[in-house]
């Protein structure tokens, strides 16, 4: 991680508040994109790290703290998609929410940041949203599909895993997520002046990198949290395939700074631009 942190330096040392045109507490957003299990909240953690090594406030927001209520998805998937039940994909996200923070922090907050537990598959009460202090200089933003664009159309035909074949054969789910990614999500993704890909050798490994993340969610969960088989795991992934793949195809020759890694999450290489 050596690596990473050098390279990271550039954005941590870069303008800071009072030097951004139009706006005085504008704080710098470092965005980290990575398919599930890649290692972003490390990172972020590792980006905290050192932004208090530089004396600067900082703060980490993850897109998955913007999903949308339980009964949100549960409405979705009635009146849109029944796929839409399953969180995660564009359009499970309040991305209203998410531009709401980003323009507290700009202000100069103090600024609650919601939070999400997956264990129950719900919000956290905003009496329990952590606070943001005024003066918030860097925020780290990260997210699965952090920074993606919308497909073509055309692309969108084929299905792409048996999910999409089997429930979403006339494309009705996998059109409706590529209008939301390429509408309010970019609008999120605009305020981003660092992207950070973390990216996996293949979606092939996603499975495994979950599945580890899951144990962990399992030794911490309580006796009504929801903790999935690998039989779940396998079916949840599924709805992120499309996005991933083409996120691993396209999204290296314009990111910022790309970590290339192993089966094992080891960075092999780190490429700045």
């Amino acid at each position: 991680m050596e690596q990473v942190q050098g390279a990271l330096s550039g954005a941590l040392s870069g303008p800071r508040p009072g030097s951004w045109p139009g706006s005085r507490h504008r704080p710098v957003v470092i965005g980290i994109c990575g398919a599930q299990g890649s290692g972003k909240s490390t990172l972020a953690q590792t980006v905290q790290a050192r932004c208090a090594a530089e004396r600067l406030a900082s703060a980490v927001l993850s897109l998955d703290d913007l999903y949308l209520t339980h009964a949100e998805r549960q409405a979705l998937a009635r009146h849109v998609h029944p796929l839409l039940a399953t969180r995660g994909v564009p359009g499970t996200h309040d991305i209203a929410l998410g531009l709401d923070v980003l323009d507290g922090l700009e202000a100069g907050g103090p600024v609650a940041l919601p939070r999400f537990d997956k264990a129950r598959d719900d919000r956290v009460s905003e009496h329990d949203w952590p606070i943001v202090g005024p003066g918030c200089q860097v925020l780290v933003l990260e997210g699965w599909c952090l920074g993606a664009f919308p497909q073509r159309t055309r692309e969108l035909a084929e299905p792409v895993n048996a999910l999409e074949a089997g429930e979403d054969p006339d494309g009705r789910w996998r059109r409706w997520v590529n209008d939301m990614l390429g509408d309010s999500y970019q609008r999120l993704f605009a305020r981003i002046d660092r992207l950070v890909l973390l990216a996996a050798p293949g979606f092939e490994v996603v499975h495994r990198w979950r599945s580890e993340q899951e144990r962990d969610l399992a030794a911490r969960a309580g006796p009504d949290d929801k903790v999935m088989s690998e039989a779940q795991i396998a079916r949840f992934i599924a709805h992120y395939e499309r996005i991933t793949r083409a996120i691993l195809a396209e999204m290296p020759a314009r990111a910022d700074l790309v970590v290339r890694l192993d089966r094992d999450r080891r960075p092999q290489a780190v490429e700045a631009r």
